[in-house]
């Protein structure tokens, strides 16, 4: 099973971050772009795995020892990382203490139980769109001056499973950890 830990986001926020996918889709020749449903902000990519439980328990762990309540995640900005096939469009989220708390915590307990994750610096944001290729004349900053910046209270993390059901990617929360 193919599994990422994350923060998952109200319906309220999805429709604004859709709203700021289809400004971006006026400006672009070809991309994919994140489907809706699917939008989050990921924590740490785990990926194939039978292992659940000792994800589970790390989670646990983590939401235990980081000893880290409920907090404001604040959203807003665009911007891209460049890459040959096109580049990675997405939503910026602010390096806030809490988020980045739980997040090296959990890295921390996940490694712990022989998970092997990325080693590069935690770069939190919300992808929107891959493999963009933009049409001539378009400019970051008019595209971050649409977005309206956001916030929502992160009350637990979620563990979420990736698979393709009728050729369509999907990401479903299969377990998650309230924060206290």
């Amino acid at each position: 099973m193919r599994l990422f830990t994350a923060i998952t986001f109200e319906d309220q926020i999805k429709d604004s971050l859709w709203e700021a996918m289809e400004k971006l889709s006026f400006n672009v020749i070809k991309g994919s772009f994140t489907a809706k449903d699917n939008l989050h902000l990921t924590l740490n990519f785990i990926g194939e795995t039978k292992k659940i439980e000792l994800v589970k328990e790390a989670m646990e762990e983590a939401v235990s020892a980081a000893n880290i309540k409920s907090f404001n995640l604040s959203i807003g900005g665009f911007g891209r990382f460049s890459r040959r096939d096109g580049d990675i469009c997405f939503i910026g989220v602010k390096r806030e203490e809490n988020l980045l708390g739980i997040q090296k915590e959990l890295t921390n307990r996940l490694k712990s139980a022989g998970f092997d994750l990325e080693n590069r610096e935690y770069k939190p944001h919300i992808t929107l769109a891959r493999r963009v290729r933009f049409a001539g004349g378009f400019r970051d900053d008019e595209l971050a001056s649409l977005i309206v910046n956001l916030s929502q209270k992160v009350q637990k993390i979620s563990l979420m499973k990736s698979e393709h059901i009728n050729g369509r990617l999907t990401y479903t929360e299969i377990f998650h950890v309230c924060l206290p």
